[in-house]
């Protein structure tokens, strides 16, 4: 299992130096990745593209990038130019976001998720593979080719039900993963990704797994915290879903929290549910957390 860590989005006058001096500091430790959220702060693909390049060489992931409000088309072209920037070194992560974001802000009809993701992918893959395509789906077509340098680089999908799951393994390369626990990966996501993907003749997929991590010797007060912090996720309709397979009441019970010895236990039983990158989202005791982290990551 690589590890991977969670990148925050720095405050003050210099985002982008901010940026590049954490990638630089997640590459010496020892990760072999970093990722950053695209929510309504950074973009995160830009950000990367002109932070990225500037920092030591990592692999640099979009977890994720809402499909809703940019044409496959368009993000295709902006990743491949930020694939190109970061000489090759992007993994692009999608995803579907939430009704009351795509609807209740951006104004998107969120119908039918599933057909809006079959038919963006059916688009935006081929394109980042320099293709020309020529489609006509029911919500969305393309005719076109890209010259943008910077094709080819992985497209992992933010996928949590049975539809979106096959999808990323048949389509895509893999899955990034949020507020998905052990039992739920190695009971729901990995058989059924794994399967779709063997089925199509694709390698095995990417299981990128994203969850809150603290060490520490209060797990209580931790996982009190990891509510506090990540309420929402709880409430979000697809989130719950997730909790609910894992039979977590909160946010706080899929966190991994613990001292060592119960951290490295709890990640080691990640790898065995099937995660093929953890990416540790430190909330608490930042310097105890990461010192473990990085001792995991170097192996």
């Amino acid at each position: 299992m690589r590890y991977g860590y969670y990148l925050t989005e720095p405050k003050g006058d210099d985002p982008i130096g901010g940026l590049r001096d954490q990638i630089a500091q997640a590459a010496e430790d020892g990760f072999s990745s970093a990722w950053l959220s695209n929510i309504f702060g950074l973009d995160a693909l830009t950000a990367l593209a002109a932070a990225g390049a500037q920092a030591p060489p990592i692999e640099l992931g979009t977890a994720v990038v809402p499909t809703y409000p940019r044409h496959p088309a368009v993000l295709a072209q902006q990743a491949m130019t930020t694939n190109a920037a970061l000489g090759g070194r992007l993994a692009l992560g999608i995803g579907l976001s939430h009704k009351m974001v795509i609807e209740g802000m951006y104004g998107y009809d969120f119908e039918r998720p599933g057909r809006h993701m079959k038919e963006y992918l059916d688009i935006l893959i081929p394109l980042t593979r320099g293709e020309h395509v020529k489609y006509q789906g029911e919500t969305l077509k393309a005719n076109l080719k890209l010259t943008t340098p910077g094709a080819g680089f992985p497209v992992l999908m933010a996928a949590l039900g049975p539809r979106m799951l096959t999808m990323a393994g048949t389509v895509a390369d893999g899955t990034v993963l949020w507020m998905t626990g052990p039992k739920t990966v190695a009971e729901h996501v990995a058989p059924t990704i794994t399967a779709a993907a063997a089925e199509a003749g694709r390698e095995a997929p990417r299981i990128v797994c994203a969850l809150p991590v603290c060490v520490t010797d209060d797990p209580d007060a931790a996982i009190n915290r990891a509510n506090e912090i990540f309420a929402v996720y709880g409430q979000l309709p697809s989130y719950r879903a997730m909790l609910d397979r894992e039979g977590a009441v909160s946010p706080g019970n899929v966190a991994v929290v613990g001292d060592e010895k119960a951290v490295l236990a709890q990640l080691e039983e990640l790898e065995r549910a099937g995660v093929t990158d953890f990416v540790g989202s430190v909330f608490s005791n930042k310097e105890r957390t990461r010192n473990l982290l990085i001792g995991a990551a170097r192996g």
